[in-house]
């Protein structure tokens, strides 16, 4: 009598994007091996459900890896390999094959044309239904250790199980990140990406809801640089440009403790010397006119024009005529590159990014397999990997997803 052959079992823990992604992959090219996801909590896919406003940003029409990189302030190098395997363009020909189209919208953000992210979360949930996932919530785990060829997973309620590989998909979850440490694994400290500017000024706040197409901004003494959109808030300032100097900086900004001046040049297309010649050439061309009323910058609202006229110690209630070259200069140093203190950060929505996780040197990004720990698998922001806002950190949590699950696959055919 011939013996059964035992059947072959892997572990997905965490049940967000990478983790499902990987799941379905695994369990597409494995029908036979039992994929099992666990979750901690009772939610499964819950950053999928809040990503976009509720829109779910899937990825970004950027189809060229070494452009792509670009957008990843740490792991850009790693990620040009796997980049290289699964991109946007394949992201997009994964969700048209389960009836999701994807748009483009002008910043290059794509969405599903039903502009909710339930459908992603319905796809991934039918999916993985269809190809008899076990879904687990509730299941945290709470220890990993290898015996023999095997990984034993012990649960929260002390239930244990022995899994052929393990795939950790469970983002900044710092109880998961102390048992990988456990392990002997390199962690990289954890710190906020993605947070938008406190800036004390009573004043700004009124402008909150005003936007400026494009702007540059620096922070003095450091090489962090940003352009692109900002937005006024209730509490200092907001938008991409903010968004992206706050990811490339999470741990220069760390160290400053979120207190440090911010300048910013409104007006990008201009030198001090055009500015300067601008404003005169007002000056004298429409003297009579009251500098509140009558801004030479069309980029510029009225209310936000009249903040930097009062920022510069001029007049609201002055002519242009009345204006000295001092003031002028002033004015011109306020468009240019004006001096902000930054004094604390605030989250951007519910979309927070963390910088750190999983070291870097600790990772095949052939396989992203632990290097030291065989049918070790990893995926999304459990490492150290992570990137500006428009749909670049769900294309990480499909690359590696994808990947961790054809290499995981390979594995499990030995």
């Amino acid at each position: 009598m011939r013996k059964k052959a035992v059947k072959k079992k892997a572990a997905i823990v965490g049940g967000g994007a990478a983790g499902f992604f990987a799941a379905i992959r695994l369990a597409e090219l494995q029908p036979d091996v039992e994929v099992t996801i666990f979750e901690k909590s009772n939610q499964l896919l819950s950053k999928v459900k809040v990503s976009g406003g509720g829109r779910c940003n899937v990825t970004h029409a950027c189809f060229d890896p070494r452009e792509l990189v670009k957008f990843y302030p740490r792991g850009s190098r790693e990620l040009m390999g796997p980049f290289n395997r699964f991109a946007p363009g394949d992201t997009i020909s994964w969700f048209d094959d389960r009836g999701v189209t994807l748009k483009t919208e002008e910043d290059g953000r794509m969405f599903p044309i039903t502009d909710s992210s339930q459908t992603i979360i319905t796809t991934f949930l039918n999916e993985a239904h269809e190809k008899n996932i076990i879904v687990r919530t509730q299941s945290g785990v709470i220890a990993l250790e290898t015996i023999h060829d095997q990984w034993k997973v012990t649960l929260q309620d002390e239930t244990v199980a022995l899994f052929d590989v393990v795939m950790i998909a469970t983002g900044s979850s710092p109880a998961v990140w102390q048992l990988l440490q456990s392990l002997g694994l390199k962690m990289v400290e954890p710190v906020p990406s993605l947070f938008t500017f406190n800036i004390k000024d009573r004043f700004l706040y009124e402008l909150a809801g005003i936007s400026v197409e494009q702007v540059s901004i620096h922070i003095p003494g450091t090489k962090l640089k940003a352009e692109g959109p900002l937005l006024f808030t209730h509490w200092g300032m907001s938008g991409p440009a903010i968004l992206k100097l706050s990811a490339w900086g999470a741990r220069i900004l760390k160290e400053l403790r979120y207190d440090f001046p911010l300048s910013i040049c409104f007006l990008t297309d201009e030198s001090d010397e055009s500015l300067t010649e601008l404003l005169k050439s007002i000056r004298h061309a429409e003297a009579k006119k009251q500098v509140s009323s009558f801004s030479p910058i069309a980029a510029l609202s009225k209310r936000h024009w009249n903040y930097l006229l009062q920022r510069a110690g001029i007049d609201l209630k002055s002519n242009w005529a009345d204006l000295s070259n001092k003031d002028v200069l002033q004015l011109m140093n306020e468009l240019l590159r004006g001096n902000y203190r930054v004094q604390g950060k605030s989250t951007f929505k519910d979309e927070f990014v963390t910088c750190g996780g999983v070291a870097l040197e600790e990772i095949n990004f052939k396989t992203y397999e632990a290097l030291r720990l065989p049918g070790l698998y990893f995926g999304g922001e459990v490492i150290d990997i992570d990137a500006i806002t428009g749909g670049f950190n769900f294309q990480h949590a499909w690359t590696s997803g994808w990947i961790a699950a054809e290499a995981m696959s390979e594995r499990l055919s030995k």
